[in-house]
């Protein structure tokens, strides 16, 4: 199938940003000219697809996703979350490993690959466990998951609380050139706790997490990444504090990176009111003060990255009372609009965004990424003006827990490709 992609507003950040015409062919992306030099292709195996008042980027990667498969498919399986990937605009995505049973070997690395492979073409990438079992007392066989497909290590869902533990785990990864995705939560501090400490939780009679159960482990794991020369890459930042942190320990060459998430730039902690268990997460989402830090994160380049953290939940955890309430909402499918408000408000520019939500992420972990001649052809293409309402029972993924069903967005993927290989299309 060869296909030409007309009249859109082409960006690959450091490279090219004007209207061009885009030709796929085998796989690969063979032309990209200015509108009218590239002649239709010729055949039957042709598409053309008219594309003024569109945005063309390198396909989007979502380098934080929780796909539940093996163990937990009635939340989410590896072909439903690629598919919710698809629908939103990414073409690759990276699952945690806090499967049933935990991705901690080859095996079950392997395994997430060939369910991956049956899926619906959206690149996946396993990250495997730092300790055996998530339990943080035995490192995971490194090398094995590398060799099997690996392409980072975390222990997601559960922090390394022993710092010996996570020294030697940034020193076994850092020799096989692995990033260390680090869960920063002190499980003391933390304890008990379902939402951000304050007022409201106090008003619903809840118990707290202090910012400082996030960022007391976000500053331990920036001197073990300084003591090691590891990449360490600190995962869903909530808080003004781990901001900082960041920022000083990037100034002084440490090599750290950071995502934050599109609830920690929208919510706050006031959407937990009502005891409403869709926007209870785990860091929780906190207060205006720590949103603006984590725009201003975004923008001046201490925040490296936008992940979704996708997290499907069925009623079965999440119909219950606050704080008994499984953490997490889903994001795939909603991450591309949020995004985009960051762009309108100012924040960042549409180059920036892209960045974040594609070839930073491709960097971080050393994947291919862009839109250059030859590279294969894993495009996304959206719309920045389409208005819709989100409609949690049309989504693709299996679970519903999401805090925007409901909300007018802007902003939307209209056709995903992979390997030239078109994988969803509303245009």
């Amino acid at each position: 199938m060869r296909i030409l992609i007309r009249g859109a507003r082409v960006i690959d950040p450091g490279f090219l940003d004007g209207r061009m015409d885009v030709l796929v062919q085998e796989g690969r992306i063979t032309d990209i000219q200015p509108p009218g030099i590239l002649p239709p292709p010729a055949g039957n195996d042709v598409a053309i697809y008219e594309a003024s008042g569109y945005i063309l980027a390198p396909g989007l990667i979502d380098m934080h996703v929780h796909f539940r498969e093996p163990g937990q498919e009635y939340k989410e399986t590896i072909a439903s979350g690629c598919r919710a990937a698809a629908a939103g605009g990414f073409t690759a995505v990276c699952t945690m490993p806090n499967t049933i049973p935990v991705n901690d070997n080859a095996q079950i690395t392997r395994f997430i690959l060939s369910q991956a492979a049956k899926a619906c073409g959206v690149r996946v990438y396993p990250v495997g466990a730092i300790s055996k079992s998530l339990d943080g007392k035995s490192l995971s066989e490194f090398g094995e998951m590398k060799g099997a497909g690996a392409v980072a290590v975390t222990d997601d869902g559960k922090p390394v609380m022993n710092s010996l533990m996570m020294r030697r785990a940034m020193e076994y990864a850092g020799g096989l050139d692995l990033p260390v995705i680090s869960h920063c939560e002190d499980m003391d501090l933390a304890h008990g706790g379902s939402m951000n400490e304050g007022a409201v939780a106090t008003r619903m009679g809840l118990s707290g997490i202090p910012n400082a159960a996030e960022t007391i482990m976000v500053l331990r794991d920036i001197a073990l990444c300084e003591l090691t020369g590891a990449r360490l890459h600190i995962a869903h930042v909530s808080t003004r504090e781990s901001v900082r942190a960041i920022r000083e320990a990037k100034k002084h060459g440490i090599p750290v990176t950071a995502e934050t998430a599109p609830h920690y730039f929208t919510l706050t902690e006031d959407a937990a009111r009502n005891y409403n268990t869709h926007a209870k997460m785990n860091p929780p989402l906190r207060t205006q003060h720590d949103v603006d830090a984590i725009c201003e994160g975004l923008a001046d380049g201490t925040l490296d990255v936008i992940a979704t953290d996708h997290a499907p939940h069925s009623p079965v955890e999440k119909d219950v009372e606050f704080d008994q309430a499984a953490n997490g909402i889903i994001g795939l499918e909603t991450s591309l609009a949020l995004g985009l408000r960051l762009v309108e408000s100012g924040v960042l520019s549409l180059t920036r965004l892209i960045e974040k939500m594609s070839t930073h992420p491709a960097g971080i972990l050393g994947l291919a990424s862009g839109l250059k001649i030859g590279q294969p052809a894993d495009i996304t293409l959206f719309d920045p003006d389409r208005t819709w309402t989100v409609d949690a029972r049309r989504f693709e993924s299996i679970s519903r827990n999401t805090p925007f069903d409901g909300w007018t967005l802007k902003g939307k993927a209209v056709l995903t490709m992979v390997d030239g290989i078109v994988l969803m299309e509303s245009l």
